[in-house]
C-alpha cells in the first residue's frame, strides 16, 4: 500500500503542473471553439485552475508564517475550498468531453489530479 500511495503522490505532483501548463497553452495557440460542451470543458478547466492557484497560494502562505499547526482553521477552510473547486471542475468537465474539443481530456485530468492533492494534502493531517 505504501507504494501505491506512493506513486500517486509523484504522479499527482509532476502530473497537474504538466496537464495545467499544457492545457492553457494548447488553449492559447488554437481558435476558440464556439459550442457549449466546449465552454463547459474551458469552465471546468478554470475550476481546475483556481483549485491550483488556490494550492500554490496556500503553500506560499505556510512558508510565509512558518507552518500551520495540526488541524489550523485556516488550512481547513483551505483544503474545503480547494476541494469543492475540484469537485466543481469534475461536475463541469465531464459534460465536455462527450464532444470532441481542445480540453476535453485536459479538464477533466486536472480536476481529479487536483482531487487527488487535495485528498493526500488532507490526509496527512
Amino acid at each position: 500500500m505504501p507504494v501505491v500511495l506512493t506513486l500517486l503522490t509523484i504522479a499527482a505532483h509532476i502530473g497537474v503542473p504538466v496537464i495545467l501548463v499544457w492545457g492553457w497553452l494548447r488553449w492559447s495557440r488554437h481558435p476558440r471553439e464556439r459550442n457549449p460542451l466546449a465552454a463547459l470543458s474551458l469552465a471546468g478547466f478554470v475550476c481546475a485552475s483556481a483549485s491550483a492557484l488556490l494550492a500554490a497560494g496556500g503553500l506560499l502562505y505556510a512558508h510565509a508564517i512558518g507552518g500551520f499547526p495540526f488541524y489550523d482553521p485556516r488550512l481547513m477552510r483551505i483544503y474545503r475550498h480547494g476541494a469543492l473547486l475540484s469537485l466543481s471542475a469534475i461536475s463541469l468537465s465531464i459534460p465536455g468531453m462527450w464532444r470532441r474539443n481542445l480540453l476535453r481530456c485536459h479538464a477533466p485530468g486536472l480536476s481529479l489530479g487536483m482531487l487527488l492533492l487535495w485528498a493526500l494534502w488532507a490526509s496527512g493531517e
